[in-house]
């Protein structure tokens, strides 16, 4: 398990998966939290069993489509998001990555929590605006993790995808290298923690920690579908422990 390093407060508790460990063959091997992947629905079934042993309830999973929806767990069952937020003790907020890069979020009072789910569409769209917005509390007093994502090395995209994030803040142009390419087709490295970061500055979230990490090329320890294809999902979670 991935512990995240930050300032929490303690009555927060926070984690993100390895993909070792777990029950799952080939090319799921072999913690593979993803239940829309392909894999044996038993295998998952085992895998989620065994990370539930470290919780303090059954995460709330959501439907993840690329969007920029936050739902606050508990209130939507159909939790077709993004991202999920709670005030409750015991809840656990949820998302899976393989690539896309997961956020983690509290305040400095530890009286709510939040998981998003952040590819470019859904950090272009505004997925971490609307989580901050969500969450009700000054952004001042928020703080942000950003846990393993495709590194800057790995990230190659499209001319559309830079316009994307540079339309609408500047900023975000340090954040990508050009690649040799044709005219006709720009190519870019990309870095997605500091795409987020960028984001989140603007939002008015200072306190960002995480982004150490690059799941295309720390093989042994993260899924990676942009290297694989085919492959498993990571969670990253969050909630408030009732014994602080």
């Amino acid at each position: 398990m991935l512990r995240p390093d930050w300032p929490a407060p303690p009555g927060v508790k926070s984690l993100m998966t390895h993909r070792t460990g777990g029950m799952s063959g080939p090319p799921w091997a072999s913690f593979n939290l993803g239940d829309h992947v392909g894999d044996e629905p038993a295998h998952v079934s085992a895998n989620r069993a065994r990370l539930r042993q470290q919780l303090p309830a059954e995460p709330g999973w959501l439907k993840q489509v690329h969007s920029a929806r936050v739902v606050e767990l508990g209130h939507d069952p159909g939790r077709e998001a993004d991202a999920a937020f709670t005030r409750q003790t015991g809840q656990v907020c949820a998302v899976l990555t393989a690539d896309c890069l997961p956020v983690l979020f509290c305040d400095r009072d530890g009286s709510v929590v939040a998981a998003a789910h952040a590819g470019w569409r859904g950090l272009a769209a505004g997925i971490l605006e609307a989580t901050v917005a969500a969450m009700q509390v000054p952004p001042d007093q928020i703080l942000a993790w950003m846990g393993a994502a495709i590194g800057p090395q790995a990230f190659e995209v499209g001319d559309e995808v830079r316009q994307a994030f540079v339309d609408r803040h500047p900023a975000a142009a340090a954040a990508f290298v050009p690649q040799p390419a044709s005219e006709a087709s720009p190519k870019w490295l990309a870095d997605i923690y500091r795409l987020a970061g960028v984001r989140l500055e603007h939002a008015g979230v200072r306190a960002l920690y995480g982004g150490g990490h690059c799941t295309f090329s720390e093989t042994e320890s993260f899924f990676s579908y942009r290297r694989d294809g085919v492959t498993g999902r990571m969670a990253a979670l969050i909630w408030l422990d009732a014994r602080p």
